[in-house]
This record gives C-alpha cells, structure tokens and sequence, in this order.
C-alpha cells in the first residue's frame, strides 16, 4: 500500500519516473553479476599470467636462498624488506588492477555508467534508530542473508567434495618431486576455483532476476501518481510546445507520402497548393489528400513533379480550395464545375 494515498503502487514506472529515479542514484544492479565478473576475470587472467607469477616467485625465492647463504644478516636490513615489496606489487598489481577493471565494467554495464553524487550525500533520516531498525529487519536485507547462507552452504560442500575425491592424489603427491606435486596441487586449486565459478555465476543469474523485479517493483506508481505526473508534464508550457511541433511534422509527413497518389495539384502558383485524388469507386466527388501555403506548398509542389504528378496554376480556385476544403475530405458542391474541367483535361491528355 502507499504511504500516502492509501493506494496499491500497480502502475508501471513512467519515463520521467524511470529518469528521476536514474539522477538520485537509484538504478538496478546485481552485486552478485559484478562479483562473478571480477571473480571469472581475475582467475583467468591469473591462469593467463601464471608464468610470469612463477618467474618473479621463483627468482625471488633463489635470491633469498642466495642471500641467506652469502650475506645472511642483510636479509634483516631494509633491501630485504624492499625486494619483498616489489615482488609482491609486481605480482600483485595485474590481479588488483584487473579486479578494479572488471567490477567497474560488471557494475557500468549494468547502470549504464550512471553517475549521480546525490545517493552519496548525507541523509540524517538514516541516523533514527527506527529508521534503522525497520532496514536491518526488511525484506531485501533477509534475502541478502539467506544468499550469503547458501553461499557459504555450497562453497564448504564444493570444498568438502573436492576434498573427498583428491584424497588419493594428495597421497600420491608423497611420491612425487616438488614441482610435479606443486603443479597437482595447483590444478586441485584451479578445479576448486572453476567450480565455484560456475556456481556463483548460476546464483549471480538468479540474483539479477531477482533484483531486476524488486527495482521494477520499487519503482511502481499509484494511479493518483500517474495522473498528477501527467498534469504537471502537460502543464509545461515548453513541453506542450514540443508535443504540438512534433505533431505537426507527424502529420506533415503522412500528408506529403500522399501526394504522390494524387491525379492534380492546383496552385497559386508558389503560395497555395492542393492536390487533389478522385476514384469514383468510393468518392462521390475530388478529395484533399494535401494542402499547404509557402513552404508547405513548395514541398507538394516540388513532391509532384519528383512523382510525375499533373500540375496546374488556378490561383482562384487553388485559394478557394484550401479555404473551403480539410484533409481528406471532399471538395464542396460549389466547386464541382471548376475541378471537372481540370481532371477532364487531364484524362484526355493521358489518353
């Protein structure tokens, strides 16, 4: 029920509701979608640079090994410290700025790159207990519980099952050298990651249904909102204007795609134009399927001639024609006379 009006919210969200909603801030997305993007982007890239992982792990381990060796009170000294650091910027930052790349992209994709710093600023409604307590208690923070439940759920039951079923290579890596048990062991990991990869991508796609509907559901309207909104968008003077221009072009262009069906256009000769179309069959008399002054006129014109349309200069008839006669109406009784001896002239020079 609203709040205010006492009302069901069962209308859909309106354009301009959809846009007011966009400029405080308020847009759909799953975080889900974005943590499966940079979940799924940084393993493969990890996967894609593992050899240069290896080599910068590797030459930093000879070179403690070496160190600890030759001069063994240096690895106590800040260089120790410092080459401890690279390496870890080395191989840390490709991961960390692939991660930063993929949830900007999983969150812009979703938003569109929708910028507002109106959901940043401070509310102090926020700051009532109540307030607060309604939110850690709603509907959306349960759901949000209940998927981080399941999360958990099946990430320690893939764990556990991955466990279960590499008991026996485990063993067996006993047997083996150090870098062939290392690379067993980082296939059981990337198995392990590719797994809960496709999982949470299953959850990230119900999440982003989910969360699809809960936004559309938020952004419902009341009947009485609806109203209220299209009398204040009508009610702008600017936006009555825009609807009357736009309303004319309309009906300009499906009056120009008709002059081509006309038998004659009558004009005067540069200020008024009417063209006319007679089909006996369902028309008693000449009907109006174009008119216009000035620049109008010049397009009806100019539309004719491309089409091979019949045109004469009447200026009486041409001014009396679009005063008297609408758009696809029938031309008056009074006029009969005049138009005849025109399409007259016109059959016979067709024939």
């Amino acid at each position: 029920m609203a709040q205010n009006s006492g009302q069901e919210k069962t209308e859909q969200a309106t354009p301009k509701r959809r846009k007011d909603a966009r400029k405080e801030g308020n847009v759909f997305q799953s975080r889900d979608v974005s943590t499966v993007a940079v979940l799924i982007g940084v393993f493969f890239l990890a996967m894609f640079f593992f050899p240069y992982l290896y080599k910068q792990m590797r030459l930093y381990m000879v070179w403690l090994l070496e160190r600890s060796v030759t001069d063994g009170e240096s690895l106590l000294s800040a260089h120790l410290a410092w080459e401890t650091t690279v390496v870890f910027l080395k191989c840390a930052l490709p991961l960390l700025g692939a991660a930063l790349l993929f949830g900007i992209l999983g969150h812009g994709v979703q938003t569109r790159f929708n910028i507002s710093f109106r959901s940043v600023r401070p509310k102090w409604s926020k700051l009532n207990p109540l307030t607060g307590m309604k939110r850690l208690f709603s509907m959306k923070n349960v759901v949000e519980l209940a998927k981080n439940m399941i999360k958990i759920a099946i990430l320690l039951t893939l764990l556990g099952k991955v466990l279960s079923d590499s008991l026996t290579p485990i063993a067996r890596m006993m047997d083996m050298g150090l870098l062939a048990s290392a690379g067993s062991m980082l296939q059981l990991v990337f198995n392990l990651v590719m797994r809960v990869c496709m999982v949470f991508a299953v959850i990230a796609f119900f999440d982003f249904l989910y969360q699809r509907w809960e936004y559309e559901k938020g952004l419902r309207m009341t009947k009485q909102e609806v109203k209220d909104e299209f009398k204040q968008t009508e009610g702008n003077p600017q936006i009555k204007g825009r609807i009357r221009q736009i309303q004319r072009q309309m009906a300009m262009s499906r009056m120009m795609q008709k002059v081509p069906q006309a038998d004659v256009i009558i004009r005067n000769p540069t200020h008024v134009a009417v063209a006319l179309k007679y089909d006996p069959q369902r028309h008693r008399a000449p009907v109006v399927v174009a008119k216009g002054v000035d620049e109008a006129a010049l397009r009806i014109v100019k539309t004719g001639e491309e089409h091979g349309v019949y045109i004469t200069e009447n200026k009486p008839l041409a001014r009396a024609l679009y005063g008297a006669c609408k758009l696809d109406q029938e031309i008056p009784a009074e006029l009969y006379g005049a138009v005849a001896e025109i399409l007259v002239y016109l059959y016979k020079l067709r024939q």
